[in-house]
């Protein structure tokens, strides 16, 4: 495949993501761009979300993690879906009955002035992080593919697609997302699906065939029993369900869209919905990076050193020019699913939180304005930490990724369990400090924990470990409302 045929696919995509942002972005204010209006119809909501929650990172990274980890990470998904739940019947009817623009001025409310800034430190931070991750899987993809061949630097390659970005959400805003991550799930989804098809086309099997080589193969192995590994399914199992809460109920990025639906009902019928959805999806790329790996023993094709470069090198090399197209197509497609709704969401939560605009009294042209200046100045902090990250990247990036939420997801974590399930005031100054120490020390027991606990190894859990450390933390600076 070559890279002109690449490039021209790339921008006949961004170029549709333009009509659909004209469309839907006329008559648009800061309620749009925010909320969307609060009319956007949950099951385009739910459609949606499957591509923003899979995202590049699932796209590409999990496939090739089924190398290591065979399918232990369906443990985790099933842990999503008592996540989703708990979402559903707690976090949702809390924000709707508040009316939450961004859902940390729920802390403001609950506690006070540096709890509130705290949770929004964190989302940014954690957001930041997360959405540079995904966005430089798949970029890097595009730069070793395509514009390596036109001796385009990898910062420049990253400046234009951000600045894509810019031009088709700073207006819009939530109101075109709603729709562009609809057109951005169905590609992703068709690109996986289709190149299942092709590599069975390639071995000369039947699905059922290819079902029975991975159920016997190393790869579909999902339970593992010794408590010391990382990848102990009941770890995996509770990990799941907190990541989920984390990264979705508290995550303002992923609420912005419930947020947009009608009413409550709708929305909890959205990430139900959605829960049950991803079940099926998730385990459809485990499957996909099985039969990666299975075709390339069966072809004696070396499998890459970083195992994210598996299904772009197997797709773009080796499947033919009609596969290169489809995961081209669903390539794009989830890394403007990922970046875009990040930038949005990014924006309100800082001019919200942190600019006041709820609270305010300034001219609607002036909020804008300012709105758009934001904008520019969080996708410009994006660049650098994708720039950044890829001078250090040496594993997975999912592995990376929620390695990562369990240190800055975790005071979030500790701060909205104390305000739901307690009914403690606290110190509010001294918040930023528990927050600080807790995903420090979390660091310490992680390092040193295969020496601490007699050979333990800390997985994903440790996101539970920090909100407990965080929990306990915010207990011992409150005191019992009078």
């Amino acid at each position: 495949m070559t890279p002109q045929l690449i490039l021209l696919i790339f921008l006949l995509y961004t170029l549709l993501l333009f009509v659909i942002s004209w469309i839907t972005s006329r008559k648009s204010n800061n309620e749009s761009f925010f909320l969307g209006n609060r009319i956007s119809p949950w099951y385009v909501v739910a459609y949606g979300m499957i591509g923003t929650s899979l995202s590049g990172v699932t796209f590409i990274s999990v496939p090739g993690w089924v190398g290591g980890t065979q399918f232990s990470y369906m443990m985790v998904v099933f842990g999503y879906v008592l996540g989703y739940l708990a979402i559903a019947t707690i976090l949702l009817p809390l924000y709707y009955r508040l009316r939450l623009t961004s859902i940390y001025s729920y802390l403001e409310q609950r506690f006070g002035f540096w709890s509130y800034k705290t949770g929004s430190f964190y989302f940014l931070l954690s957001r930041v992080i997360g959405a540079s991750f995904r966005m430089f899987l798949v970029v890097n993809v595009l730069q070793l593919f395509v514009f390596d061949n036109y001796h385009i630097p990898f910062w420049l390659t990253v400046v234009v697609f951000m600045l894509l970005i810019i031009l088709y959400t700073f207006k819009g805003g939530i109101k075109t997302i709603v729709w562009t991550d609809t057109l951005q799930t169905t590609f992703m989804l068709l690109a996986v699906v289709i190149s299942i098809i092709l590599i069975l086309k390639e071995m000369d099997v039947d699905f059922s065939d290819m079902v029975s080589q991975v159920v016997q193969s190393e790869y579909s192995k999902m339970f593992f029993s010794d408590w010391h590994d990382t990848r102990f399914y009941l770890k995996q199992f509770l990990s799941g369900a907190f990541i989920a809460i984390v990264m979705t109920g508290l995550d303002q990025d992923m609420m912005q869209k419930n947020l947009s639906c009608k009413k409550l009902k709708d929305a909890q019928k959205n990430i139900i919905s959605l829960s049950l959805v991803l079940v099926v999806v998730n385990f459809l790329f485990l499957f996909l990076g099985a039969t990666l790996y299975i075709y390339a023993q069966s072809a004696q094709i070396n499998i890459p050193e970083l195992t994210d470069d598996l299904f772009p090198t197997i797709a773009l090399k080796y499947l033919g020019a009609f596969s290169g197209v489809v995961f081209i197509i669903g390539l794009i497609s989830a890394a403007y699913s990922s970046a875009d709704s990040a930038l949005t969401a990014l924006t309100t939560s800082f001019c919200v939180d942190f600019l006041g605009f709820e609270k305010r009294d300034v001219e609607e042209k002036k909020k804008i304005k300012t709105r758009k200046i934001v904008h520019f100045s969080i996708a410009a902090l994006l660049i650098l930490v994708i720039i950044g990250f890829r001078a250090v990247n040496d594993q997975a990036v999912i592995a990376k990724l929620f390695t990562i939420a369990g240190y800055t997801y975790g005071p979030l974590l500790g701060l909205f369990a104390f305000g739901l399930f307690t009914k403690r005031d606290l110190n509010d100054n001294w918040v930023p400090i528990i927050a600080t120490i807790s995903p420090i020390i979390c660091y310490f027991a992680s390092a040193n924990s295969i020496k601490w606990f007699g050979g333990y190894q800390f997985g994903f859990e440790l996101l539970i470990l920090n909100g407990m450390l965080t929990y306990s933390g915010l207990y011992i600076i409150s005191k019992s409302k009078i």
